[in-house]
């Protein structure tokens, strides 16, 4: 963990500095070029929810295929690092939006999927809690992530792509109208190193919350 842990710091430190020493990667936008530096936190931070709630869904398959209480553990870890990092990439889009759109909130499909997501996965926390009795919180809580994991690639890549949406011109800077890449090499670099960061981050955080979750069973 220590080479994660070294690895995630280094590598969002780096990007941090690449993304305010270098071009925005939109600055042709006439509204909201400069303010798309955060796209280099805000794709990233929203592409790794997506694969924390896709990491719940395979750890509830497995508890209910094992009834290991460790799945158990890391499936709603898994789901609560989600619903952080979904929470964030929500708030960096609304300042991005507030620039590029002149209003941080705009009803844009991308938004309202993420907000949607946001809602199911603090339900499920509230549900988790009101639950009393170990094994049915944990059974309930796998069927309650599997179908989230169902649920999220529909609304973080479907749904937006079926709606006329705002993103559009930003959508630019990640594909060309052929489906193909878009960005230039350095926007590229950023990006991925970006992406590689917060995953490293993400593993990180779910194996300190996992151990943390353990010493508190453990105590109670």
């Amino acid at each position: 963990m220590t080479i994660i842990k070294i690895a995630a710091s280094l590598l969002i430190t780096a990007v941090i500095v690449a993304a305010f020493a270098s071009a925005p990667p939109l600055a042709s936008m006439a509204q909201g070029g400069e303010a798309s530096r955060i796209f280099y936190f805000h794709v990233p931070m929203a592409q790794v929810s997506f694969l924390s709630f896709l990491v719940a869904a395979i750890y509830a398959i497995a508890y209910l295929r094992t009834r290991t209480p460790l799945h158990d553990t890391y499936s709603a870890t898994a789901a609560q690092l989600g619903l952080i990092f979904s929470v964030v990439a929500m708030i960096t889009g609304s300042l991005w939006a507030k620039q590029a759109w002149g209003a941080y909130w705009n009803w844009d499909p991308r938004q309202s999927s993420l907000f949607i997501l946001i809602l199911f996965y603090g339900a499920f926390f509230a549900l988790r809690q009101a639950v009393i009795h170990v094994d049915a919180r944990r059974r309930l809580s796998a069927v309650y992530l599997i179908f989230g994991g169902a649920i999220a690639p529909l609304l973080f890549f479907v749904l937006p792509r079926l709606l006329p949406s705002l993103h559009g011109d930003a959508n630019q800077v990640v594909m060309s109208s052929s489906s193909g890449s878009n960005m230039s090499a350095g926007v590229a670099t950023v990006f991925i190193t970006s992406i590689v960061g917060f995953i490293c981050l993400y593993v990180w955080l779910l194996k300190l919350g996992v151990a943390a979750t353990r010493i508190q069973e453990e105590q109670g």
